[in-house]
């Protein structure tokens, strides 16, 4: 029988650790101390796996406990969950900054505790799962690689640049500290117009200037590819010099491209917080600035701090929201504008959260797909469209396509024809009826793996669509590889029709080129009689926007079926 994992409950009143205990006493190894110091010494003699600790106790606090953990080396990977006899916002926001995994107020919900508990530990085994993955990928990489030394340039892996930052912070307190992340505008672009050996010059180039600006009291660090991290003294650093600085450096290689460096800064609060979270804070900052020819550098500062605590809100609750039914589908139908008749819908994904209430996509999206979550939400979506065409199926005989976006991170998976097969076998559907959306994204990331993936699944009865064509860096090198069924142009055409003659010549000719491919053509994002008569001229037939209808609630999608069917 497997050793069951270990938690320590660390409170000083007994009957709220006998509660909690019960809680786990069936999945867990139960420990107990009273105080902060004896779970110090609990965890520095045992392999605890997850602490549930009091921030409010005698002799040492949960405070100091936590700063403790992360600080050494031993503790600093176990996560902690802490607890509070009253609700209060402050000490939630100290003891996240400070790097504990989740926060539980009392009296406690056995059900609530459970799923926080089961979320921390899922978060750390996916964490875990990720770097098991990117350790076999790089394995080949690091056989001619030294154990700190980026080769390229010499400088500090990312690993390394994490524990010497820190230790540099952590052996001079009394010095105010900034961490600055750096990376270029459009490297890919230098690479592909240039030959890699170019852009391998401009890295070391910029590493060379930024040793030289660290000298022997800063670190540095190239984190990946074209990402650099420096963490200096503040009273060292004048950002109009550095970039001035940065810009004289690579502009002497003499390249034909104007090649520019943006970079954010996080000024050091707290030396104790994980250098990761704070290179992360430095890459929020860097974010606001990115593709300006204004701006080249931002500072962190009280509203990013806000996104990032309401981030880390949503990746807290996005476990139990899955779970709790909390995310559901709203449908928008796509017309025929000749028939005025629906022929399809999208698919597209709302979080109904208990307290916030409904969040925006635009809010969740962005950050599941940086941790990986948006592949189960993509399942989510695919199975309830199919539960809807089912119901299409036996309420009306027939049924009216549903898309669902496929993210680029689903593409990495080798499984993923063989689950859309079996959804479809499950509610005994024909492929056709399940439509597939992919952005040019995952086209540029990995053209030829997309394309692969594409015809296998065409293969098999699937229509596949292009969303949001001409939204980024839509090329006719694009249309002319890309084997999709239907393209769907972005609003940004459609809404610049009415006052620029040029996006209607585009727009034509796009339409023109697509009907010569064997294309269908969706115009999403419509809302004016003017676009309209224009769409009808140019011979546009499927039509989706404001125009016609808002996305909607099953429910209402379900009566507009039968409202059309009259």
């Amino acid at each position: 029988m497997a050793e069951q994992p270990v938690m320590l409950i660390v409170d000083d009143v007994e009957t709220n650790r006998v509660i909690l205990s019960q809680f786990f006493q069936e999945e867990y190894a139960i420990r107990m101390a009273a105080n902060g110091q004896e779970a110090w010494e609990i965890v520095c003699q045992e392999s605890v796996q997850i602490v549930l600790a009091d921030l409010v106790m005698p002799v040492m606090d949960g405070y100091a406990l936590l700063a403790m953990m992360k600080k050494d080396e031993r503790t600093a990977s176990i996560p902690v969950i802490v607890m509070t006899g009253h609700s209060d916002s402050d000490s939630e926001v100290r003891a996240m900054e400070m790097g504990a995994a989740d926060f539980i107020t009392k009296p406690y919900n056995p059900t609530v505790v459970r799923y926080r508990v089961r979320n921390v530990m899922a978060r750390l085994e996916n964490e875990w799962r990720k770097l098991e993955q990117a350790a076999s990928d790089r394995q080949l990489m690091q056989v001619n690689r030294s154990v700190e030394r980026d080769q390229l340039t010499d400088l500090y892996n990312r690993e390394s640049f994490y524990r010497h930052a820190a230790r540099l912070m952590q052996e001079h307190m009394e010095e105010q500290y900034d961490i600055i992340y750096l990376d270029v505008s459009c490297f890919k672009v230098v690479n592909d117009l240039f030959r890699m050996e170019t852009g391998n010059i401009v890295l070391k180039t910029a590493g060379y200037y930024f040793k030289a600006v660290a000298g022997g009291t800063g670190i540095v660090g190239r984190l990946e590819a074209d990402h650099f991290a420096i963490c200096l003294p503040a009273d060292q650093l004048d950002m109009d010099q550095f970039i001035a600085g940065l810009d004289g450096a690579v502009q002497s290689l003499g390249i034909s491209h104007n090649i520019l460096f943006y970079a954010g800064v996080y000024p050091v609060e707290d030396q104790f917080l994980p250098v990761d979270q704070m290179c992360d804070r430095a890459r929020m900052a860097l974010e606001r600035v990115r593709g300006s020819y204004i701006r080249r550098y931002s500072y962190y500062d009280k509203s990013m701090r806000e996104q990032m605590l309401e981030e880390q809100m949503l990746v807290r609750d996005m476990e139990f929201g899955l779970q709790d039914h909390q995310f559901r589908i709203f449908l928008q139908p796509v017309y025929n504008l000749h028939t005025g008749h629906v022929v399809s819908a999208e698919a597209l994904v709302r979080w109904q959260h208990p307290t916030s209430g409904l969040v925006s996509p635009g809010k969740f999206i962005p950050l599941f797909e940086r941790n990986g979550f948006i592949v189960r939400l993509d399942r989510f979506v695919w199975e309830e469209a199919c539960r809807n065409l089912r119901r299409q199926l036996d309420e009306f005989g027939t049924v009216v396509p549903i898309s669902a976006n496929v993210s680029r991170l689903n593409f990495y998976n080798e499984g993923l024809l063989a689950y859309m097969l079996s959804l479809i076998e499950k509610y005994e559907l024909e492929p056709w009826m399940l439509k597939l959306e992919v952005t040019e994204t995952a086209y540029t990331e990995n053209p030829q793996q997309l394309c692969s993936a594409i015809q296998e699944f065409q293969a098999h009865g699937f229509k596949i669509l292009m969303d949001d064509f001409g939204s980024g860096y839509s090329s006719l090198n694009m249309l002319k590889n890309l084997p999709v069924d239907i393209l769907k142009i972005d609003m940004g055409f459609v809404s610049d029709i009415e006052k620029d003659g040029r996006a209607s010549v585009i727009m034509e000719q796009v339409v023109h080129m697509a009907r010569l491919l064997g294309m269908e053509i969706v115009v999403e994002g419509v809302e004016t009689k003017p676009q309209i008569d224009f769409l009808d001229k140019i011979g546009c037939e499927q039509i989706q926007g404001y125009y016609f209808a808002k996305p909607m609630a099953e429910a209402d999608f379900a009566q507009l079926l039968i409202d059309d069917r009259k």
